[in-house]
């Protein structure tokens, strides 16, 4: 399971880059989208900051859920990044109260090229740019469903499929860029 945000905001020119909008008119949402067993499941569009307790409200409302169904046993495993968000004591905390019922995976800081969803996120950002600018949180919110909804289950699985391919170069690059 692999839970990871990107932000999509939409102005004069389409920027993913949240701190660029504070002096002008935009139109943002934040997506998290999260993948299991070779395929994306989940979407959440949040049109508010990402704060710590926004975040755990996520895991605890939408992930706890879908993970205990698919993993009943708790072997299920649990992929984020290093976002502010997810490193807060609360949201640490509630993982090590839930550890019974599946594992938190440590991930390595500034390490996209190890993520997946990183690709995920260029595509729908390459989707979005080629729309016409959306003037409101409701239609762009809707064209990032949209956009997630039909992206290819093929795509997605060559990119799980890639990732034995991805760690062995992000080790002979010693930590430093890639080609991914």
């Amino acid at each position: 399971m692999v839970v990871s945000g990107y932000a999509f905001c939409q102005a004069n020119s389409f920027s993913p880059l949240v701190q660029q909008v504070i002096h002008r008119l935009v139109v943002a949402v934040l997506c998290f989208g999260g993948r299991s067993h070779g395929r994306l499941w989940l979407i959440v569009v949040v049109e508010q900051t990402m704060k710590a307790v926004n975040y755990l409200n996520i895991i605890a409302d939408q992930l706890h859920p879908y993970m205990a169904f698919v993993f009943p046993i708790g072997n299920g495993i649990f992929q984020q990044d290093n976002a502010p968000c997810h490193k807060a004591q609360i949201v640490l905390e509630w993982f090590e109260e839930h550890t019974d019922e599946f594992h938190l995976m440590c991930w390595p800081p500034n390490l996209p090229d190890l993520n997946p969803m990183e690709h995920i996120w260029d595509v729908m950002e390459r989707q979005l740019r080629a729309q016409t600018p959306r003037l409101n949180i409701s239609t762009l919110r809707d064209h990032c469903l949209d956009i997630w909804y039909n992206l290819s289950p093929v795509m997605y699985q060559k990119l799980v499929a890639s990732m034995p391919r991805r760690v062995a170069a992000v080790l002979k690059a010693k930590g430093g860029a890639t080609r991914y």
